[in-house]
């Protein structure tokens, strides 16, 4: 299979699992779109990825580093208006650790939220 750059090696009893990284940055993103006041996912540039979840793109908003002892998340996210920034921002590392763990059974280092933007409700 060569040599995996972006896959994630996970050695078992009968062999080896390789996860793509592409797969754990939408486990991330689809994990931090479930958390309350999460509005979405930004991109590094700050723009808005709207209607994430089904599309090949959901992602893109979430980056992941292996470290030595396990994998560090960068995630980007909108807060909806009137959202303690705080409090959504410690549910996306809660949520986006725990899915990570539970799904790839990969060690979660750190996850890094970045309040990327403030989005408010649209006007009727």
């Amino acid at each position: 299979m060569g040599e995996y750059k972006d896959y994630v090696t996970r050695s078992e009893d009968l062999g080896n699992v390789y996860i793509s990284e592409e797969v754990l940055s939408v486990i991330s993103a689809a994990a931090a779109m479930e958390v309350e006041g999460v509005s979405g996912i930004a991109s590094a540039a700050g723009k808005e990825l709207t209607d994430l979840l089904g599309k090949k793109s959901v992602g893109r908003g979430a980056r992941i580093q292996m470290q030595e002892d396990g994998i560090v998340v960068e995630i980007c996210v909108l807060v909806k208006y009137g959202s303690s920034v705080q409090d959504v921002a410690r549910a996306v590392q809660d949520a986006v650790s725990a899915n990570i763990e539970s799904m790839s059974g990969l060690t979660v280092q750190a996850v890094n939220v970045t309040v990327g933007g403030i989005s408010f409700p649209k006007e009727n």
